[in-house]
């Protein structure tokens, strides 16, 4: 029933009140599309591998050991976006000694595309573990089945242990530009 004498509401109380109901609702719009889109569209970390490894030139003489390392490694952008790399680097270990360190040039690789990187060592007298020398300078050059057996076999050829980290620093910017 009409009630003349009843007080309506004032019209400004009732802008209000929708303006604060359209802005909770595109917050929670907005909030929405951000969580949809990193899940569809989430940084993924990329794929490295090492596709080969080269030594064309190894020599033992007089405790020292000189050689040449080749590492063959492909790089994998599993992102739809560009991975951009920086500051990266290949860093080549003997014995837990550093032996040397390469600096990977700053780079690009599109979405879903994959970048094939080699780094070169050229390793020169660097002496070789008290343990190894004994063996070297006796005679015996360990193989890694003869160790790996628990013996000090005479096998082809000398048998040393290099290791190789590869740190790729970089970034995806998800459907952004620069």
């Amino acid at each position: 029933m009409f009630d003349p004498y009843r007080s309506k509401p004032s019209r400004s109380r009732t802008n209000f009140a929708s303006c604060i109901c359209a802005t909770v609702f595109l917050i929670f719009l907005i909030a929405a599309i951000v969580v949809v889109y990193f899940l569809l569209f989430k940084p993924k970390t990329p794929k490295i591998a090492v596709e080969a490894v080269r030594f064309p030139t190894f020599s033992v003489t007089n405790g020292t050991v000189n050689f040449t390392f080749f590492q063959y490694v492909s790089v994998t952008n599993p992102n739809r976006d560009e991975f951009t790399h920086y500051d990266s680097s290949l860093q080549l270990s003997y014995s837990g000694e550093p032996v040397g360190l390469v600096f990977i040039p700053a780079g690009k690789i599109d979405g879903g595309r994959t970048q094939h990187m080699s780094a070169k060592f050229d390793v020169q007298s660097y002496p070789l573990p008290a343990k190894l020398k004994a063996d070297v300078s006796g005679g015996v050059i360990p193989t890694a089945e003869a160790a790996a057996n628990g013996g000090g076999g005479v096998g082809a050829g000398p048998t040393m242990e290099v290791e190789t980290w590869m740190k790729l620093v970089g970034r995806v910017r998800v459907g952004g530009e620069g």
